[in-house]
């Protein structure tokens, strides 16, 4: 006979059954396959759906025990007729009670036991296809509305989640999570690690008091911060086309152009401004963990060109989604009448203007205070170690190793000077390297360009690790 009222005096009956229907299953599916044969004839997951609808009671319960089927089971067999069934969508998008923390965290773990058994084959079973477009991911969407949540352990399942949709490689799911408005996420992630960095440079403002309990907060906000790039990173290693290209342009346009650079000359006047050293820790942190090549070689480009090498600010376009001309050249009127800033001027610009940021940096190796030199190195150490960035970089910041040098200024005499095969060497026929530092010259372009500002040292009291 079934169920059909469920309340406080009668669920007992329920959950009692329904956890031992997770230990038969997962005990069957290791030692006897007619468990899950009965399981499947007699429609259990059918009524799993019907009891919840009856009452929400056992929610908690029935989605333990969703979890503890779905991790443990190994047989393929098996995990196709889970995922195959319309039932497992419902669950999914079911409008549970989420101010229950406790159902939430179970919910959540549901999602994630789900993912942990997807690849090209089973993915397919959970979304929702017109004309061979994919219009539904239930799984994907439902998680993502818990990436920023405030329990530590609830967003690390949901990253943890979409890292494991992303490694899939379906063509058709990154489409899916690539395109409007799906990619939303990945600018919200970017402006959430924001949030993290202004955070940990309020720990470290001045008139905090150094104690053993700020300490530990700071520790926990550097290793926070550690983790938001690792993720990034994680995300970007997946390969999904355009994805990468969105988190350059949101870091570069979101944190480093309009924060992260200016604090290297702008004094603090509010809580929004960073600290020269927290940027300096940052910009460290960021080179090192995220290997992207286009915003190693950007950065640099910034470091070593005067923003009057590039004329009037630029208005950069409005990032509501992935810059669409990020990988093609921008054109922008130079301030002389009917004429364009092109690659060798740009270039020639930078070697005999003002490098401001250059020029801050060794300025507090000279002149600042303890923890401005030892940031200051960081970065120079940490673009040194880059492997990501162009030798032609290198060798602008004035960082190149000696062996290289002497490599490149032997090629130069063997070459000779004023010879015909020095030709091959001139602006129209530059090399790889020099060709490649133009790219990024042109394409500071199209980020904010910092106003020109004098600069200030700014103090800072408590310790901070940079490597």
């Amino acid at each position: 006979m079934k169920v059909q009222v469920i309340n406080d005096v009668n669920k007992d009956f329920v959950i009692n059954p329904l956890r031992s229907i997770a230990e038969l299953i997962t005990y069957g599916d290791q030692h006897d396959l007619n468990f899950f044969e009965f399981f499947m004839e007699k429609k259990v997951m059918g009524e799993f759906v019907r009891i919840l609808k009856i009452s929400k009671i056992v929610s908690v319960q029935l989605l333990q025990t969703m979890s503890i089927m779905i991790q443990n089971l190994k047989s393929d067999h098996s995990i196709y007729y889970l995922l195959s069934n319309e039932l497992i969508n419902f669950l999914i998008t079911y409008p549970f009670d989420f101010r229950d923390e406790e159902l939430l965290s179970y919910y959540v773990s549901f999602l994630r036991a789900i993912s942990g058994k997807l690849n090209k084959n089973t993915i397919s079973l959970l979304v929702k296809t017109e004309k061979e477009e994919i219009v539904s991911f239930p799984l994907y969407v439902e998680a993502i509305r818990f990436a920023f949540h405030e329990d530590d352990m609830i967003r690390a399942a949901v990253r943890a989640l979409t890292l494991n949709i992303y490694h899939v490689g379906d063509i058709h799911v990154n489409k899916y999570i690539a395109t409007t408005p799906h990619d939303k996420y990945f600018l919200d992630l970017v402006k959430f690690f924001r949030e993290r960095c202004i955070s940990l440079n309020g720990l470290l403002s001045p008139t905090t008091e150094c104690s053993p309990e700020s300490t530990s907060k700071i520790v926990s906000a550097v290793d926070e911060i550690e983790d938001n790039l690792y993720y990034l990173s994680d995300v970007v290693s997946a390969g999904i086309p355009d994805v990468g290209t969105l988190i350059t342009d949101s870091m570069l346009k979101l944190l480093i152009f309009p924060m992260l650079l200016p604090s290297l000359r702008i004094e603090v006047s509010d809580g929004k401004k960073l600290s020269s050293v927290t940027s300096l820790c940052l910009l460290c942190y960021i080179l090192r963990i995220l290997k992207i090549k286009d915003l190693a070689n950007t950065v640099a480009a910034a470091l070593i060109c005067s923003v009057e090498s590039f004329g009037p600010n630029i208005e950069a376009k409005r990032l509501d989604g992935f810059m669409a001309d990020h990988d093609k050249e921008s054109h922008v009127d130079d301030e002389k009448p009917g004429g364009n800033l092109d690659s060798n001027s740009a270039q020639h610009n930078c070697w005999h203007s003002a490098s401001v940021l250059r020029d801050a940096l060794i300025s507090y190796i000279t002149s600042g205070d303890d923890m401005q030199v030892v940031g200051s190195l960081s970065v120079l150490t940490t673009l040194l170690q880059t492997k990501e960035l162009d030798e032609s970089m290198l060798d602008a910041l004035g960082i190149l190793p000696r062996r290289k040098q002497h490599k490149k200024l032997l090629l130069k005499a063997l070459i000779g000077e004023d010879t015909g095969e020095e030709q091959l060497f001139a602006p129209e026929n530059c090399s790889s390297n020099e060709v490649e530092l133009n790219i990024y010259l042109q394409r500071l372009k199209v980020y904010c360009v910092i106003p020109l500002v004098n600069l200030h040292c700014d103090k800072c009291y408590l310790v901070i690790k940079f490597l």
